[in-house]
């Protein structure tokens, strides 16, 4: 990875627009399509413009068909292109379940190694403010079951341009989880070239008491909680975990095993989650080390709501991480 020398604060969207035209750019391979990514400039002006570079063989308006569009992307990725599938949202993921698990993961495994599929799948991921239970999909947990596939969730404009170009010139599919709440804000890129390597924890916030371990949107409460419970005298070491699969266990073994406890904040629903496997993983390999059994923050075990004030009371959020720090380190 390329160490940034000049520092510029762009918007999140920017960051994602920047990574594909970069690399449509230098690969005429790579093409971009969905539901109004062309002449609408993007349903969240992620593609703004790039119609106007491109042109409509690279930039593709599709019908409202997932099932449809994903299944042309992965027999065009089969031929040797690298397509990048934009769903609106990761909730319409759901209708073009069996192409984009059933095929794109497994064509390279099926055909003996005949036929990859370098395809990235990407959109909007979780509640996104006020859209109700249908539209409001955490599909981490879901998704991430099957194996053949890679899964990052970027938590800042830095991250979102550098993993996005990761995930392009990754032979394999990626499925790439964005959250809509994070496209208008704001964070440093460099203009230099630069790519993050899949499979690589960062340490957001150094600290010996407890481990706070996450992905995306929730870093951002996990370090809000990391600020107030500085102030009770409890430092957090908070973990961005970064890519889901493949998952860097070890860089956050490494830091339980200093500070002896564990918090896990995942927005995904609690049952058979990303989080009850990071928990378990934690126990096996921390098991002589934790002072008390892996803390889980989830969003709550019920559809979305659709009320403003329920919807924030069914995500993680800092107070609900403040509890569980506490809870896990009740004897400091």
């Amino acid at each position: 990875m390329t160490v940034a020398t000049k520092e510029r604060v762009i918007e999140f969207r920017d960051a994602l627009r920047e990574a594909m035209s970069e690399e449509m750019r230098v690969d005429k391979r790579v093409f971009l399509l969905g539901e109004e990514v062309a002449q609408y400039n993007g349903a969240y002006k992620v593609s703004k413009g790039m119609l106007d570079e491109f042109g409509p063989r690279r930039f593709i308006d599709t019908p409202i068909s997932e099932s449809g569009f994903s299944g042309m992307a992965i027999g065009a990725a089969m031929r040797g292109l690298r397509p990048i599938v934009e769903f609106m949202s990761w909730s319409f993921s759901l209708v073009a379940a069996d192409p984009i698990l059933n095929n794109a993961p497994k064509m390279l495994y099926m055909s003996g190694g005949q036929f990859g599929c370098p395809i990235v799948f990407r959109g909007n991921d979780g509640a996104g403010g006020q859209l109700a239970s249908t539209h409001s999909w955490c599909v981490e947990s879901l998704y991430a079951n099957v194996p053949g596939l890679k899964m990052a969730i970027p938590y800042d404009a830095y991250d979102a341009k550098g993993l996005l170009k990761t995930a392009i010139r990754d032979d394999n599919p990626v499925f790439f989880l964005e959250s809509e709440r994070l496209l208008s804000t704001k964070g440093h890129v460099p203009e230099e070239e630069y790519t993050i390597e899949f499979g690589k924890a960062l340490i957001r916030r150094e600290g010996t008491d407890c481990t706070i371990i996450s992905f995306g949107r929730p870093l951002h409460f996990c370090l809000e909680a990391a600020e107030e419970l500085a102030k009770e005298g409890i430092s957090c070491e908070v973990v961005d975990g970064r890519t889901i699969r493949p998952l860097d266990i070890e860089t956050m073994i490494t830091s339980v095993k200093k500070t002896n406890a564990c918090v896990v904040v995942d927005q995904s629903w609690p049952f058979a989650s990303v989080g009850s496997e990071i928990a378990s993983q934690i126990h096996r390999y921390c098991f002589d080390d934790l002072d008390n059994h892996v803390h889980r923050v989830h969003s709550d075990d019920v559809p979305t709501p659709y009320a403003y004030n329920l919807e924030q009371a069914y995500l993680p959020n800092s107070h609900k991480i403040c509890e569980a720090v506490r809870s896990a380190t009740y004897n400091i």
